[in-house]
């Protein structure tokens, strides 16, 4: 197990980066996390996607589905790669502190 630090943020991550304690989230670690994707500010949109995906992970224990992301936040799959360049799975489930979803490579 990795350690990632950033300023005063130090966590536990796996091999890509993602958070192995979920529960250690914060919108602190968030903005430190979003460095690796190369957001270094986050925008009222970028906290949109963020807070949807941590919502939806408390609630369900799973990421959701991209189409559902993009349906239920109103951006197109093209303006979610805007924000997070790597992907809504890779980049924004990372910096939401998610578990690296199932079937991201």
């Amino acid at each position: 197990m990795a350690t990632f630090a950033h300023g005063n943020i130090s966590i536990s991550v796996d091999e890509d980066g993602f958070m192995q304690e979920p529960e250690a989230w914060n919108e602190e670690v968030a903005a430190a996390l979003a460095t690796t994707e190369g957001v270094n500010d986050l925008t009222e949109d970028h906290w949109k996607v963020v807070n949807y995906l941590r919502d939806y992970y408390l609630q369900f224990g799973v990421a959701p589905m991209i189409r559902k992301l993009c349906k239920q936040t109103g951006f197109q799959l093209k303006e979610i790669y805007e924000l997070f360049p790597s992907g809504p799975a890779k980049g924004a489930c990372k910096v939401a502190g998610l578990p690296k979803p199932t079937g991201c490579v």
